[in-house]
């Protein structure tokens, strides 16, 4: 497995303490109620002042593994153990909200069952300002250093990313990503996920499957436990999910929070047409839907680009509370 781990334990020392002192004093919110709670107010927070990824550990560390990530099975990818502060991580968690909390867009269908909000001013202010942080030039210096990719540009419109969560029973089929934004038209190069599920068991699955272009091969099963951060490349054929349904508690959920990183073009050797999500069967599964496939291949990239959004509009009618 392509691990590497961050040690930070001396350089922030007790997460426990620190956290419950925060929590204590208000400056960060306690997890999100059951019921919709408002938006949150801003305020200040442990962000505030302090820029994570200007710690030169960060630029040491992907130093020592860019060779890792590209030697990466079945495609270049890496994870990092206790990848931010002990404190950022518990604080992120604490104002992560709940199923019920939030306007969540619910994905519920054969090929993907979950819930994502990309929609920052429903974010914890702890998070809204990891996330600005995620955009910003030390850790584009960091992510261009780990996967060999120059130029990488954030997305703030958090395209297809955000807050992810997922309930017992959801799942996420193996799929290729969509390899064009549909509004900056620019190339995706680069996905990260932060995983944020404390006490999270084998037996609960959900692990981030990586596969090769066949389906027919998994080259590499990352558990999404806590504080750890997945790096991997995204092309046409980098297959990834986590294609069995969670088998956690009913009072468990799967957190991440998810960004993704593109170029203005990218090698011919990478180029397979634009494309929105590709959806693989695995040796022993079928999946519905190739209608929509083969009129990826088949249509004008104008006309194909039509029929998705009126697609979008169509299930954006499962943006609903969910309780």
């Amino acid at each position: 497995m392509n691990t590497a781990t961050f040690d930070q334990s001396q350089a922030f020392g007790s997460t426990t303490a620190f956290v419950g002192g925060l929590l204590g004093n208000g400056l960060v919110e306690s997890p999100a109620p059951a019921t919709p709670s408002p938006v949150h107010v801003a305020q200040p927070n442990l962000l505030d002042n302090r820029f994570v990824f200007d710690d030169p550990r960060y630029e040491a560390l992907a130093a020592e593994s860019a060779k890792r990530y590209q030697a990466g099975s079945p495609f270049p990818h890496i994870h990092f153990d206790n990848f931010l502060p002990p404190d950022v991580a518990e604080a992120v968690l604490a104002e992560f909200p709940q199923p019920g909390a939030i306007d969540w867009h619910n994905y519920n269908r054969q090929t993907e069952i979950k819930l994502v909000c990309a929609d920052e001013k429903q974010f914890g202010p702890v998070t809204r300002n990891l996330f600005y942080q995620f955009h910003s030039l030390p850790f584009l210096r960091f992510l261009e250093k780990v996967t060999g990719i120059p130029d990488l540009i954030p997305d703030p419109l958090l395209r297809g990313g955000g807050l992810h969560q997922i309930r017992r029973g959801g799942l996420l089929k193996l799929h290729a990503d969509f390899n064009k934004h549909d509004s900056t038209f620019l190339d995706r190069r680069v996905n990260i996920l932060l995983y944020l599920n404390k006490d999270w068991k084998e037996a609960y699955g959900g692990h981030l499957e990586l596969w090769d272009k066949d389906a027919k091969f998994c080259g590499d099963k990352i558990l999404p436990v806590f504080n750890r951060l997945a790096i991997f490349s995204t092309t046409s054929e980098s297959f990834h999910g986590h294609p069995d349904a969670l088998n956690c508690p009913e009072d468990m959920t799967r957190k991440s929070l998810a960004l993704y990183y593109y170029t203005n073009g990218r090698p011919k050797s990478e180029d397979g047409g634009t494309h929105t999500t590709i959806f693989k069967a695995r040796p022993d599964e079928q999946i519905k839907g190739m209608f929509w496939r083969i009129s990826q291949d088949i249509m004008p990239p104008v006309m194909f680009r039509n029929l998705r959004r009126l697609r979008e509009r169509y299930f954006s009618k499962t943006i609903q509370k969910r309780g």
